[in-house]
């Protein structure tokens, strides 16, 4: 069966293990007050949109687009399973963040992602994000890579 991408509220029992595992992934790779997760009640906030991807109905990935006002957007809470991993998953719903940051009219998508995660860059890489300095309040620091994105 296809992968199928789509918005859900990150309040299921599945979505709720999928973040817990992204969140043990990247504790094991960043210390954790260098780790800016959302809980997923925030995920749940109104101004955060949450995609998730789905094999035959099994929660295998996700991500997230959380406005910063009228024109920046944040990529948010983006993980693959490993068991689906290398069959650009990430890259889609890196896609459908951007075409909704899009249709809102938002001028600029940035995301912070860890220096240890060189997967991600590649997915942000080919998607057209550049590196740049520290975006929103995030801090200048030796764990953190930050992308940005013109619209």
């Amino acid at each position: 069966m296809a992968i199928e991408i789509a918005v859900e509220t990150p309040l299921q029992d599945d979505v709720r293990g999928l973040v817990a595992e992204l969140n043990a992934t990247l504790l094991e790779l960043t210390p954790p007050e260098h780790c800016y997760h959302l809980t997923v009640e925030q995920m749940a906030g109104k101004d955060t949109t949450v995609f998730i991807a789905r094999d035959d109905g099994v929660a295998i990935g996700c991500g997230a687009l959380k406005r910063h006002g009228v024109e920046i957007g944040e990529v948010k809470r983006m993980y693959t399973r490993p068991t689906h991993r290398g069959r650009k998953i990430g890259a889609k719903i890196v896609e459908r963040v951007e075409a909704l940051a899009r249709e809102e009219g938002l001028k600029r998508l940035v995301l912070e992602t860890g220096d240890r995660h060189p997967a991600a860059w590649t997915v942000y890489e080919r998607a057209g994000f550049s590196r740049c300095g520290p975006v929103l309040d995030y801090p200048d620091s030796e764990w953190s890579v930050f992308y940005e994105k013109s619209l």
